[in-house]
């Protein structure tokens, strides 16, 4: 009698085990979707910038426009010619002439007609408008993207030399003000360290020419 009465006990106890593990199972599967919905729920992350802050923007730029929790006003857009972006709701907005942070704000305080709290970034992606000129006796010519801080030596780095280059011959061909100016630059004095005043920032429109 005993035996059946402590037999019972642990079926008892068995089955109140075993209802309580599948509830925890059953829960944890409840749980999961609602993990995966948060994860999913996360933005993606803005690209990279290749622009400091106080680059401006030009046509043919890139742009990635993110607008926080708004998935369909977010995307990476090209500066048309005329110096404009198109999105959703705003049509046509001007973006070249501006800062990343400038356009940001412009875009902003249009969009608060239509959002409740807008809040938008923008990531310069691609740098088109702004170009120099390398032509000669290089082994790349023509025109490449003018970086942040861009000096003449990291530009023919990017280059190359032909055989036939003469290093100590180069110039700058830049416009200032509608004139012209022809900039010495010897390759052999500024690698070996002399007269580093010679390896300037470039700006834009401006040609190398090595002869």
């Amino acid at each position: 009698m005993k035996a059946k009465f402590i037999s019972g006990i642990v079926l008892v106890w068995l089955l109140s085990v075993g209802t309580w593990a599948q509830d925890n199972a059953n829960a944890k599967q409840e749980e999961k979707p609602a993990a995966a919905t948060a994860s999913q729920s996360k933005e993606p992350p803005s690209p990279a910038s290749v622009a400091g802050p106080d680059y401006v923007i030009g046509a043919d730029d890139n742009l990635h426009i993110s607008v926080w929790k708004e998935p369909e006003l977010t995307n990476t857009l090209p500066v048309r010619p005329d110096g404009k972006i198109s999105m959703p709701l705003l049509d046509d907005v001007q973006a070249a002439g501006l800062t990343p942070m400038q356009l940001a704000t412009s875009l902003t305080e249009k969009l608060k007609k239509y959002l409740a709290d807008p809040r938008v970034t923008v990531v310069v992606t691609q740098m088109n408008s702004q170009r120099v000129y390398v032509l000669g006796e290089v082994l790349h010519t023509g025109a490449m993207p003018l970086l942040p801080n861009m000096t003449v030596l990291q530009a023919l780095a990017t280059a190359g030399f032909t055989q036939f280059a003469n290093t100590k011959g180069i110039y700058i061909l830049r416009t200032n003000n509608g004139k012209q100016q022809k900039l010495p630059f010897n390759y052999k004095q500024v690698v070996k360290g002399d007269d580093m005043a010679q390896n300037v920032s470039l700006k834009p429109g401006d040609t190398i020419v090595v002869p």
